[in-house]
């Protein structure tokens, strides 16, 4: 029998939408935690109303939330409200990303929480962090790029700025949110005491900015767009061949030298112009051509054919479409089929931690609006009389009242 997974007794609550928050709540069901995530009943998360649906319900929710507990709950009933602080006693995490001042209008102030329930961790992920001139703006994850630098770095050198093409943003968001809520969970092991963590978006994806910042704050370049090159090293990018474009990293002096080798260009390798790395780079509106200039003359898959047999790092550019069916990563088990009250299996993607002894735990896809009200608020003591009750009030939400609308406004 396998060992329980790393988070097993510990029990989130989120509240949020779309994608930072349950992000994070993500990874921590995929750990183990009891992840119960409290939705508005009108309308719930306001990812369900993302397109594409499956008889009825979104394929992204139901891939991003896997592995929690929904529950549907009116914050601004007082029954509702009720509720919530009942189900905080039972906490150890509280998630969300609204915006900053959000859970305090509800009467849900979290240093308030924190100060009642003092191993409390309440992790608050935001656009531009709880303080600053910033903090009371809205932001999104294209807003975001754009404020933080990686809009200004992305693309070619003569085109129009470009995001990046996922929702970086908010995915490393969620990530450091993650991250923080371990650290708060070791400290308070250790120290047994609760805490506030406060993530930014905006500083998530400013930190990022690794290359960028070794550049700035060396010598004051600001970094500009340059294409899919590297920002120090060359050749590090897509080349041409007679038929598309296939990446190369040759930047090493193994690696260079094992190139050259591999595409016939002797001549580059003994170049006194691209002999060392930093010069490469300098020199790489010269020596891509160059390059260039060869590999377009044959296909791709013979290029990296050679480039493979000389233990050149290299691959295709591949689309999703060959991703989400790659045969290494079905291979190793990457993708998954997670149980759906109403869809069956859901296809989709597992979670990279592959942790030998305590594998991530992935059982169940993105629940109904309200699919565990009642379960979750049986384990506080109500009977099935005063869930009802509680219903047909409108504070909560069941699910087999749950109905065809989409949307729903903001808590």
């Amino acid at each position: 029998m396998g060992l329980p997974p790393p988070l097993r007794g510990i029990r989130v609550i989120e509240v949020g939408n779309y994608m930072a928050g349950p992000f994070c709540g993500m990874q921590l069901a995929d750990l183990g935690a009891d992840v119960v995530k409290v939705e508005n009943p009108a309308g719930g998360d306001l990812a369900r109303s993302l397109a594409p649906f499956d008889r009825g319900e979104s394929g992204s929710f139901v891939r991003l939330n896997r592995g929690k507990r929904g529950v549907a709950l009116d914050l601004k009933h007082s029954e509702g409200l009720r509720l919530f602080r009942a189900l905080v006693v039972t906490a150890d995490v509280i998630v969300e990303n609204l915006r900053p001042g959000t859970m305090r209008d509800l009467g849900l102030d979290p240093q308030a929480l924190i100060a009642a329930h003092p191993r409390l961790i309440y992790v608050a992920v935001s656009g531009w962090g709880q303080d600053g001139p910033s903090a009371d703006r809205p932001a999104l994850d294209i807003i975001v790029q754009g404020m933080s630098g990686l809009m200004s770095v992305t693309g070619e050198a003569d085109g129009a700025p470009v995001k990046v093409g996922v929702s970086v943003a908010d995915l490393t968001a969620g990530l450091y949110a993650t991250v923080a809520t371990l650290a708060a969970l070791r400290a308070r092991e250790r120290d047994g005491a609760g805490q506030f963590v406060d993530i930014s978006m905006l500083e998530s994806a400013v930190s990022l900015a690794q290359w960028e910042a070794g550049q700035f704050f060396t010598d004051g370049t600001i970094p500009e767009r340059a294409g899919s090159a590297h920002r120090v090293l060359a050749p590090y990018q897509a080349i041409r061949s007679s038929d598309g474009h296939f990446i190369v990293g040759a930047t090493t002096p193994r690696n260079w030298t094992a190139f050259c080798r591999a595409l016939g260009l002797g001549s580059l390798e003994h170049d006194p112009r691209f002999a060392e790395g930093n010069e490469r780079r300098r020199q790489v509106a010269t020596l891509i051509p160059l390059i260039e200039a060869v590999t377009a003359e044959r296909p791709m898959a013979h290029w990296l054919e050679r480039l493979r047999a000389h233990g050149v790092p290299c691959g295709e550019i591949a689309d999703y479409g060959a991703v989400f069916t790659d045969p290494h990563l079905t291979a190793r088990g990457f993708f998954t089929d997670l149980a759906h009250a109403t869809l069956g299996l859901v296809h989709g993607l597992g979670s990279p931690l592959r942790l030998t002894g305590t594998p991530p735990r992935l059982e169940r896809a993105g629940p109904l609006l309200g699919q565990h009200t009642a379960e979750v608020l049986a384990e506080l003591g109500l009977t099935p009389g005063q869930v009802d009750v509680l219903s047909a009030a409108g504070a909560v939400r069941l699910a087999d009242g749950r109905s065809t609308e989409r949307g729903g406004g903001e808590r």
